[in-house]
């Protein structure tokens, strides 16, 4: 529920910055409207997942969660891309609704398929509680 949330706030985010820029700032360059757009949203996705979604999971350290958690994002920018340029490109579909359609529909549709699973298993980690319980014993080691 919370990933969903999350995704959604952001889903604004995204379509709301791409609309901008594809109508008013860069019309001819969808690809680039997009790529910042979803820069944008990821960059915001990333913390309150961290923050939020994702709280109770292990935390592994920013240096090792953000590099991973960003490159994730990129494959799913990917697959955005991906929906976008074939319609946009290949099948010459170009108004403002086609490109919507495609990038913001049906390819943040997979990329959020894509997302959901790769950070679940790879950058928010289930807590370990081995690991808890070694750390604990460790301080008390060293307290006495």
């Amino acid at each position: 529920m919370k990933f969903g949330t999350v995704g959604l706030a952001n889903f604004f985010l995204d379509v709301g910055i791409f609309n901008l820029l594809r109508i008013e700032v860069l019309p001819h360059r969808v690809i680039t409207c997009k790529v910042i757009s979803s820069g944008i949203a990821a960059v915001s996705s990333y913390f309150m997942n961290r923050h939020w979604t994702w709280r109770h999971r292990a935390r592994t350290g920013m240096a090792r969660e953000l590099p991973l958690f960003l490159v994730l994002t990129t494959i799913g920018i990917g697959i955005t891309l991906a929906c976008l340029a074939f319609t946009h490109y290949v099948l010459g579909l170009s108004s403002v609704l086609a490109d919507n359609i495609s990038a913001n529909v049906i390819g943040l549709a997979l990329a959020m398929v894509w997302r959901f699973w790769s950070f679940k298993r790879w950058v928010f980690l289930p807590e370990d509680p081995e690991r808890d319980e070694e750390a604990a014993e460790a301080a008390v080691r060293t307290t006495v």
